[in-house]
């Protein structure tokens, strides 16, 4: 009986270290997977870039922003702050300083949806959401407000914000993205939902190598049904009115 009793211990006080030995190793296993996310505020995306892939760590610029406080090209928020413990392999986000507000709002009140589309990014700037609103009289497709006003001095964000007159009378969708498509099949998809295709220009590729001594007169690529969707006007997201003509770059 003493026997027995004196093996049932020993087996237990054997169970009681395996497990202690498993988690202690799990445990192990566990925390060496971890680091510690470093400071990267005040570096520039490349630098930060270098000092989380030293630590398995992945770096993503996800926003820009004017900073009249931290360098154009520097980081200066990042998610998960610094000291966070995280699993190797995760994403640290950064928004990067665009530096001091330079351009300066433009003022689109009145322009069409596309020209004020235009207008913002011509000057580096972003349209940031646009909203529709059914006015009584005759301003559909015009901008009746935007955010920030124009000429507002600093702003946080190079993006701007639109509300856009919509006509009771017409209907209006938001336009796909057709990128990627053959042109044939956007056709006839644009056919049944009673659109059109505008002009279709195709995209320049790299020129051709010869080994002939004198210039040859290549006749400019023609679009085919085949031809693939690289851009589009107007562009995703936007609102257009039924009927409207719908213009491709292809490749």
């Amino acid at each position: 009986m003493k026997s027995f009793l004196r093996f049932a211990l020993v087996g237990l006080v054997l169970v009681v270290v395996a497990l202690t030995s498993a988690v202690i190793t799990m445990s192990l296993a566990i925390h060496g997977a971890e680091t510690t996310v470093p400071n990267l505020v005040g570096m520039t995306p490349a630098e930060g870039d270098r000092t989380v892939a030293k630590l398995g760590l992945n770096l993503v610029v996800e926003r820009e922003y004017y900073s009249a406080d931290v360098s154009e090209g520097r980081i200066m928020t990042q998610v998960p702050s610094p000291g966070t413990r995280v699993r190797r392999g995760w994403q640290v986000r950064v928004a990067q300083s665009l530096g001091p507000q330079r351009v300066a709002i433009p003022d689109v009140l009145g322009q069409s949806g596309r020209a004020a589309d235009l207008n913002i990014r011509r000057r580096g700037l972003d349209v940031s959401s646009v909203a529709y609103l059914q006015l009584q009289g005759d301003r559909p497709d015009q901008v009746v407000a935007q955010s920030p006003p124009a000429n507002t001095n600093g702003v946080s964000a190079p993006r701007i914000n639109l509300l856009i007159g919509a006509s009771a009378q017409s209907q209006s969708f938001v336009m796909p993205s057709f990128i990627g498509q053959p042109l044939g099949t956007v056709n006839l998809t644009l056919l049944d939902a009673g659109f059109h295709v505008g002009a279709v220009t195709v995209s320049p590729g790299l020129p051709e190598i010869t080994n002939s001594p004198t210039p040859q007169q290549v006749p400019p690529p023609q679009p085919s049904p085949a031809s693939i969707v690289v851009s589009q006007s107007p562009t995703p997201g936007q609102r257009v009115n039924a009927g409207a003509s719908i213009n491709f770059e292809v490749r």
